[in-house]
């Protein structure tokens, strides 16, 4: 019985995430949903690309999970875009967004005058990898100071991305970490994915994943 409840459950979010697909193409604009565990620098690495984007022209909104505070969600209103605050706490505190409350969330933009929405989901490499969101496109980071051990530990996170960021690479010289090592892990676990690495803390290689996310804009 329980398996089957858990079996109706995902079924339901992905009927409910492949019709926010469908809301997007029709309205045309882009959906990322972008996974970490927490303190990987989801919130920096937005703060980083999101003027970026702007500078291109890219018209965009970001929906923030979070369990129970805003905290990020204040640090990217600053950059001038509309922001959509989910907190799971009310509904039992999940670790992960899923489609259902996604919906509501793209509600409070006026989406067919945007052409990006990024999800920053809640922190955690476990749950968010299992609930389809309706993103066209999934984003893992992972910081340096995470270790390579990661994708091996946590594969159904790296296998369900599309693109994985390292991110805080400016903490490599003072880090007992073999960068090659984790993209080789990484690899190993989806040799399909697009790698890439960056600092969200000096820029280092945050103009190229700028330009890497504008070209998938619809």
């Amino acid at each position: 019985m329980k398996i089957q409840i858990v079996r109706d459950v995902l079924e339901a979010n992905d009927q409910l995430a492949d019709s926010i697909r469908g809301e997007a193409k029709k309205l045309g604009f882009t959906l990322i949903n972008i996974m970490s565990s927490p303190g990987s620098g989801k919130t920096s690495l937005l703060e980083s690309v999101i003027p970026e984007l702007k500078k291109k022209g890219i018209r965009l909104a970001v929906i923030e999970g979070d369990i129970t505070t805003t905290a990020d969600a204040e640090r990217i209103a600053i950059l001038d875009i509309p922001v959509a605050q989910i907190n799971t706490e009310p509904f039992g505190g999940d670790c992960h967004l899923g489609a259902e409350v996604i919906i509501p969330a793209l509600q409070k933009f006026d989406l067919a005058n945007l052409d990006l929405v990024f999800i920053e989901n809640v922190g955690n490499l476990v749950c968010p990898a299992e609930f389809d969101t309706g993103a066209d496109y999934n984003f893992v980071v992972i910081s340096t100071t995470e270790g390579e051990d990661k994708p091996l530990k946590y594969p159904l996170m790296f296998r369900v991305c599309d693109t994985a960021i390292i991110n805080k690479i400016d903490l490599l010289p003072y880090l007992d970490i073999d960068i090659n090592k984790l993209k080789k892990n990484i690899s190993q676990i989806n040799p399909k994915i697009n790698l890439m690495s960056c600092s969200a803390k000096t820029g280092e290689n945050i103009p190229g994943i700028a330009q890497f996310i504008f070209n998938l804009v619809k």
